[in-house]
């Protein structure tokens, strides 16, 4: 069952995935996935494990090559202009790397040194970042004494920390507890509203707190496009899980692709 949208791509989009397929060995993860996406949107990636959630990220963040297709940012393929792609992107894994005998603040300028900011601009985003995620009273303290939570706030915080105009997250309110879910999804919205953010999740109730758009993978390919609401009435009876169970399935248990 699919519910894409029209992929006629328009001047605003800053990524165009056009028919991407990608294969680790004989075994196909992602087929013919083609999608748009602009700044101003909140997409939640859905699907069961093997859907190969986590392998479009790492595609859309070039760590990882396509077997075919093309995938644009504002145009540009990785190819033709890599480095200024990659200037504009922020990617978090679903395990961070963090150098763990570093203090917050001492990763964090570690990370702005990688992106070359300038000192004013480092203090900025820094005092704004950290206040919006709440991670102020670790900036001194040692990333390996800090607990789940503070340690994935500042893997967010470095892959937020240059400004990027796409954000793209893999399960970013992970270990999280309710109230710091509450303020992590708060920075989130307020900044797409501006920029494109790409989150995976395994949770319903983080895309319907979050997305502005849901796309469902399952079998490698896209079973959903649209609204939180456009997924619900995918449904038997009005409900996310009943929807997301309708359109996966068949192939849940297809590969283990990401």
């Amino acid at each position: 069952m699919s519910n894409q949208r029209n992929n006629g791509f328009s001047a605003d989009e800053m990524i165009e995935v056009c028919n991407l397929e990608k294969s680790f060995g004989d075994r196909p993860v992602l087929k013919d996935i083609s999608f748009s996406a602009r700044p101003g949107e909140l997409i939640a990636l859905l699907g069961p494990n093997g859907a190969g959630k986590t392998t479009l990220m790492r595609i859309l963040c070039g760590y990882l090559p396509l077997d075919a297709g093309t995938v644009q940012f504002d145009g540009i393929d990785f190819a033709a202009g890599r480095q200024q792609i990659l200037k504009q992107v922020g990617y978090m894994p679903e395990n961070v790397p963090l150098y763990s005998e570093m203090t917050v603040y001492e990763y964090l300028r570690f990370v702005a040194g990688i992106y070359r900011m300038k000192k004013e601009d480092f203090r900025c985003a820094l005092e704004e970042t950290a206040a919006g995620l709440e991670i102020v009273p670790v900036l001194d303290q040692k990333i390996h004494t800090l607990s789940k939570g503070y340690k994935r706030r500042t893997g967010l915080a470095a892959a937020v920390l240059h400004r990027p105009r796409a954000l793209i997250l893999d399960e970013p309110t992970e270990g999280l507890d309710p109230n710091q879910k509450i303020a992590v999804r708060q920075f989130l919205r307020d900044y797409a509203a501006k920029n494109l953010i790409i989150i995976s999740t395994h949770l319903l109730e983080e895309a319907e707190a979050l997305a502005t758009r849901v796309l469902v993978l399952a079998g490698g390919q896209i079973r959903c496009d649209g609204s939180v609401e456009d997924l619900r009435r995918c449904s038997d009876d009005g409900t996310l899980p009943s929807a997301f169970y309708r359109l996966t399935r068949e192939t849940a248990d297809e590969g283990k692709g990401g």
